[in-house]
């Protein structure tokens, strides 16, 4: 059963919530986070990014980086942007892009529940990502990005989050996306002993996003039990912060992919060769797959509609995912792509960008780009329930969390 814990949130003085929000570090290039942070000196990426605050020739992974970000979040503390809670509170955490609203109870999670899967995973980590965020969390003693966590809707949760609403949040603000943020705290002891108990009546808990982040703070929290042999597992290192929503309430976009090359085939006779796994048709002009089993394909000027035959389709709950269909049956075979997580010939597109960045991308003779139907939440639920795992870039979440809202010290 899931144990979530209400912790002494970290969190903006009100008047410099929106300024201080960001979205998440992995989200921009060096150049990127830069310039942000040089508009606006507020932004927490000079904190989760702390290179920006150096010349472009420092390494990204220099110690003195870690270190100004330490600094930086200590000096912000003491000039009065951060306030830190008397108590330990939950928080209720609102977003709200194109008029639909995910509500989100803001806890920490036991390193525990990670190790023992009843926090369950769909997607595997890679070391040298998690490395950085090792760091920064150990250096910093603070998680500054919370894990997007998911879970089966809870009617008696729901209500509770109802009756929140209700009240008048901390923050409420719209980001320069246009997405909306709202924030409440709830520090009434009665009402965190109840949400406390109905977590841990859930079974399993599931990562919806951040499985890097999740992955570094619990080895952190490892390593600080190391240094800390006489733990008695209610120090705050053992829990990682984290933002967990109902399911139902959660919007999975598509994640798409643009190829270089067609490793010896011409478009025609590559379209020839997908007619085994897909019934194609020539379209023109983009038509976005309406279902799971339709993919869209841009090449050679045009776009066409694949849809899989059924005959593809096996009962395993990972095989039949339209992304592993398009690697088991199309990018392994027919193109040679067969490790998707490090072959430089293909490149992932997250929905949100739009179609017109796919034919930006392959708009070329040698490119080709592929839409996808968005994997669907009960497609990664049963993916992690069966205890396997998703091929990489299976799901892009939309609205992002935004960092630097809530921190979760670890020790002070």
């Amino acid at each position: 059963m899931a144990m979530i814990q209400p912790f002494h949130g970290l969190r903006p003085a009100e008047a410099y919530a929106a300024s201080i929000a960001a979205l998440p570090y992995d989200v921009y290039n060096r150049a990127e986070a830069k310039k942000i942070v040089a508009d606006n000196p507020m932004s927490f990426l000079k904190i989760d990014r702390a290179e920006t605050q150096f010349p472009d020739t420092t390494d990204l992974y220099a110690p003195e980086v870690y270190a100004r970000a330490r600094d930086t979040l200590q000096e912000m503390i003491g000039d009065g942007a951060f306030i830190r809670e008397d108590s330990a509170c939950f928080y209720l955490y609102a977003l709200t892009m194109n008029g639909r609203t995910q509500n989100g109870i803001v806890g920490c999670a036991s390193i525990d529940d990670y190790l023992n899967n009843v926090i369950r995973k769909h997607e595997n980590t890679r070391e040298e990502k998690e490395l950085d965020r090792i760091r920064h969390v150990d250096v910093t003693s603070a998680q500054t990005g919370p894990i997007f966590l998911a879970y089966r809707p809870e009617k008696q949760l729901s209500e509770i989050i109802r009756t929140i609403r209700e009240s008048a949040p901390l923050y409420d603000f719209v980001s320069e996306d246009g997405v909306r943020h709202q924030l409440w705290k709830i520090d009434q002891p009665d009402r965190i002993e109840t949400i406390r108990k109905i977590f841990s009546g859930i079974e399993h808990i599931y990562i919806a996003d951040g499985h890097h982040r999740a992955a570094s703070a619990v080895k952190v929290g490892l390593k600080r039990r190391a240094e800390h042999p006489g733990y008695d597992s209610t120090e705050e290192f053992n829990y990682f912060l984290s933002v967990l929503f109902p399911a139902d309430e959660l919007c999975i976009y598509d994640y798409n992919r643009v190829v270089d090359g067609l490793n010896g085939y011409t478009f025609d006779t590559l379209l020839e060769k997908l007619k085994d796994t897909f019934l194609i048709e020539k379209t023109g002009t983009f038509r976005r797959p309406l279902c799971k089993g339709e993919l869209a394909l841009y090449g050679n000027n045009s776009w066409y509609s694949l849809k899989i035959h059924s005959r593809i389709f096996t009962g395993d709950p990972v095989a039949d995912l339209d992304v592993s269909v398009l690697q088991d049956h199309v990018l392994a075979p027919l193109l040679g792509i067969r490790d998707p997580k490090t072959d430089d010939r293909i490149h992932f597109v997250g929905g949100i960008r739009g179609t017109d960045e796919l034919v930006r991308l392959a708009d070329t003779p040698d490119r080709i780009a592929f839409a996808m139907y968005p994997t669907s939440m009960d497609e990664l639920l049963s993916v992690a329930d069966a205890g396997r795992l998703m091929p990489p870039k299976s799901t892009w979440f939309e609205p992002k969390l935004r960092s630097g809202l809530l921190i979760h010290e670890i020790e002070r």
